[in-house]
């Protein structure tokens, strides 16, 4: 299966299956010196892992991250980084009533079609299982991209389903089980799921991420922009159904006098942009938005077909999330690590001599 690989000079192979043994991934472009551990990379897997909450999977995986390779003495050796996480809590006897059907909204029609077979078990290679050693390997990214940069992520659910979450501080972040920028709010997002998950139903979800503190320059001009693979890289996350860069859809409606980012010698008056301009970042904060289709795997009954395309009716059973959404908001920041992560390298290799006049009075030139 071709298309596990996301990046160019930091590259990143994830493999396994939901029900496998192990899940894992291979980090290859890794500057050599850094210091690694398990340590660095198992918060951000805590963040992530299933069973939290009552409002997600009950799905009991520890997600404790193995370094195989690419590490000596603690540090990084510019060699491949292999990153093992094994499956211990696996019930492949819940998929036992779609075996010979096909779940809607679900990928196991379009592989059947593609491979002639397909995984059931927890949706094998299209199981959201398969995001935490993306996780994993954005921790790299981020420990890299801060010590060289100072460069930060954070991320937020802005909507859950319906409902729209005031933003009041990203403090908050932490103490809730929606990653959601508020306190006074969380009663209704809980029984919201509350509600669902009695009706054996899902919703779906918005989730904004940021990169605070990024380098000038990162992309290129036409297929390689800065946007376009940060498009590309959040499209590939599990139920993603739609990306905004900076004001997003938003910008239909606006004006141009107004949409145009002004510059004065201060630095830029906004940010609709998102941080990037022709593709290219700008050194303002990168700025982007994903929409979270349902869950798929409900216990709602639903009209199908089976595998001789006689008339089926699918419910799933097993350990699934209402919402999907609740716990992408540390696979957004993950993502967009990896792809600032790839371009910083890139940018490093191809531009690392350019020196330019930093035009705002409070903008210092970082060297790559």
């Amino acid at each position: 299966m071709s298309g596990s690989t996301l990046g160019h000079t930091f590259c990143v192979t994830n493999f396994g299956e939901s029900h496998g043994p192990a899940i894992g991934c291979v980090i290859d472009g890794c500057p050599p010196g850094m210091a690694l551990s398990e340590a660095d990379i198992q918060p951000d897997l805590d963040r992530r892992r299933p069973g939290t909450s009552r409002h997600v999977t009950q799905r009991n995986e520890a997600d404790t991250v193995e370094i195989l390779s690419g590490v000596y003495e603690g540090k990084t050796t510019g060699t491949p980084i292999c990153l093992l996480i094994r499956n211990t809590d696996q019930r492949s006897k819940d998929y036992g009533n779609i075996l010979q059907s096909f779940r809607p909204g679900h990928a196991d029609y379009s592989y059947w079609q593609k491979y002639g077979l397909r995984d059931p078990r927890g949706g094998g290679r299209s199981s959201a299982r398969l995001t935490a050693p993306t996780v994993g390997a954005g921790a790299v990214a981020r420990k890299w991209l801060f010590e060289k940069y100072g460069t930060t992520f954070s991320g937020h659910m802005t909507h859950l389903g319906e409902l729209a979450i005031p933003f009041e501080s990203l403090a908050h972040v932490p103490n809730n089980p929606f990653f959601a920028a508020n306190v006074s709010d969380i009663a209704r997002l809980e029984a919201h799921m509350d509600m669902l998950r009695k009706a054996g139903d899902s919703c779906g979800a918005r989730i904004a991420v940021a990169a605070h503190g990024v380098l000038v320059g990162l992309g290129e001009p036409l297929f390689d922009k800065l946007d376009a693979d940060i498009a590309h890289a959040m499209m590939g996350l599990n139920a993603v159904k739609g990306v905004e860069i900076g004001a997003g859809f938003d910008s239909v409606a606006h004006r141009g006098s107004a949409h145009g980012d002004s510059m004065s010698p201060q630095g830029f008056v906004a940010n609709n942009a998102g941080g990037v301009l022709g593709g290219i970042s700008t050194g303002q904060d990168i700025t982007v938005a994903i929409a979270i289709k349902p869950t798929s795997s409900i216990r709602t009954p639903r009209d199908s077909i089976d595998m001789q395309g006689q008339p089926s009716v699918v419910e799933t059973f097993g350990r699934h999330d209402p919402c999907v959404g609740i716990r992408a908001t540390p696979i957004a920041e993950a993502l967009l690590a990896l792809v600032l992560m790839d371009h910083a390298l890139r940018h490093r290799a191809q531009c690392g001599d350019v020196t330019v006049r930093p035009p705002f009075t409070n903008q210092s030139v970082q060297k790559v």
